[in-house]
Parts: structure tokens; sequence; C-alpha cells
């Protein structure tokens, strides 16, 4: 069914190393949008689906240390593919707004940029897997590599990607930049090492202009 723009739900996702607060802020999203009457959808990659679930216990495994990165990046985009059939396309052809932790520019950064994965492999994946589909907003949260290892030390044992060294999540961070310096119509730079209820609010301002013109 195509529905016109004004029908059509947006698409917000959340993006950032770890330790940059995603989840908090996720939560303090959450709570704003459906106070504004948003009908909403609030997802994870990967995961989102039975299947994707089942594919983030692969990833994230720590004891999987032999996974390659190339059957790491097409894990991810199995995962994605049944997500954005599944889950977000359906939503947002029916007049839903989907907030997702992660989408398609956490594998440039992570199995691109921390991998070494060519960037024109990504987008290939990109265009057939995930069905060239993009968020209306990326909100990007943005802080010192070391900041946000010192604040994802404590909560509990790492998992197979968080056990990587710092020069890995300096590529990481890095290529997450060069992404929003190359799409800045998209992508909202939030400062993470700020309280929470100040990226909160960053957070909602970079929302502002999705409600024009469009009843939640």
């Amino acid at each position: 069914m195509q529905v016109n723009d004004s029908q059509r739900g947006r698409f917000i996702s959340l993006e950032g190393g770890e330790g940059a607060g995603k989840s908090t802020l996720l939560r303090g999203l959450e709570a704003h949008l459906r106070a504004q009457g948003v009908d909403l959808v609030v997802t994870r990659e990967p995961g989102g689906t039975a299947v994707g679930e089942a594919v983030r216990g692969v990833v994230l495994d720590a004891a999987n240390n032999e996974l390659c990165a190339e059957s790491e990046l097409l894990l991810m985009f199995a995962s994605r593919a049944q997500l954005v059939r599944q889950v977000i396309e359906p939503a947002l052809a029916a007049g839903q707004w989907v907030l997702c932790d992660r989408f398609t520019d956490a594998s440039y950064a992570y199995q691109g940029g921390g991998r070494g994965q060519p960037a024109e492999r990504i987008a290939e994946l990109e265009r057939w897997a995930a069905a060239g589909l993009k968020p209306d907003v990326t909100l990007l949260l943005d802080l010192p590599v070391s900041t946000g290892r010192a604040r994802a030390a404590g909560r509990g044992e790492a998992d197979r990607i968080e056990v990587e060294g710092d020069a890995f999540f300096e590529r990481v961070r890095g290529t997450y930049r060069a992404r929003a310096a190359a799409e800045p119509a998209r992508f909202r730079l939030l400062d993470a090492s700020a309280a929470p209820e100040d990226v909160l609010g960053q957070a909602i301002a970079s929302l502002a202009h999705l409600f024009a013109g469009h009843a939640p």
C-alpha cells in the first residue's frame, strides 16, 4: 500500500559508541514521544524480531571468537533485512513512528570502520538487504572513546564487540563522525558527555521539525 508523506510514519535511529548512553536516551525519548501522542514502535539492532534476536546472540557471544568480519557483516544484515520487512516498513506504512537503537550506520562504523569491511560492500547490502531504507533522523551520541569505555566498564561482562581495544573504537567513532559530516540533513550530533537530561533536551530539540505538517 502506498501512502503519502504526511501519512507515513517517521523513522528515528540512535547511534553511538560504547557507553554513549543510547539506552538512557532511548527510554527518555520513548516517554517524550508517547506523551506527544505519537503511535510509537521501539526496536533495536541486531534484534527486534525472533530471527534478529537469535542473530544477536551469535554476534555478541564472546565465545564466538572465530567469527570472521565477513560473517559478522552478513549476520548483521540478515537481522536487518528481517527487521525492515517484518517491523519497520509495516509500521511506517501504517503511520506509526519507529525509534530504533542502531541501524545501518552502525554497520558502516563497526563492520566498516572497526573491522575494515569496504564501504561499497556495505552500501550494496544496504540497497539490497535493507531495501535502501534510511532513517528520517539519526541521533549520534558522540563522546571520547576513553569516557565511553569507562562508563561501559561498570555494566558487567563485556560482549564479543566490547572486548575490542581502543584503536577499534577510535575507528568506529571516526567513521560515525565522518558520516554525520557527509549527511548533515539527516544526522544530529549530540554531546553525549553532558548530563542525561541535557542529552535528552538536545535530542528533543533535534526532532521538533518532524512534527511539522505531520499529525502523530
